[in-house]
Formats: structure tokens, sequence, C-alpha cells
């Protein structure tokens, strides 16, 4: 099937070039991967993956993470596996 139809979107240029750095690692083009998104919406009869609303206590900790607040910091990933098995 020939593919004629155009989409134009708007995305924060930021996840655009961090996307393309993905796809081009896996050697998929933007236009591809666009395609396969919307053939698996297709498929799944809605979005692909689980899409939630966080509870408030998720979304507070969310919010604290994007504003740098109350985050724990670690020396080397050594001493951060060193943390999670004790």
């Amino acid at each position: 099937m020939p593919k004629t139809a155009t989409i134009q979107t708007r995305v924060d240029p930021k996840v655009k070039q961090n996307a393309q750095m993905v796809l081009k690692t896996l050697n998929i083009s933007m236009s591809e991967a666009i395609s396969m998104f919307l053939s698996q919406i297709t498929l799944n009869k809605g979005i692909p993956f689980e899409i939630k609303i966080p509870n408030e206590i998720t979304a507070k900790t969310l919010k604290d993470a994007e504003n740098g607040h109350k985050l724990h910091k670690v020396g080397s990933v050594d001493e951060l596996f060193q943390e999670l098995d004790s």
C-alpha cells in the first residue's frame, strides 16, 4: 500500500533529538517509528502501552525530582548497587 498521508506535529526539540539518537542506533527512521506506533495502535485498538495518572505521592515525587529536590546521590554506580543490595 503506498504511503501518501502526511502527519505534522510539534514536539519538544530535546525529546525529538533524544528519540533520533535512539532510533539511529536501531537503524529506524523517525517516519518508520511513527508508522510502527500507529500500526500498534490499530492492532491493539488503543495505545500500545499502559498510561496512568500518577497518584498524589508519585506526582509529588516526580515534581520534586524535576525540580532537583530530595534527590538521593551516590558517588558511583558501584556505590548505588551496594546500597540497593543492602
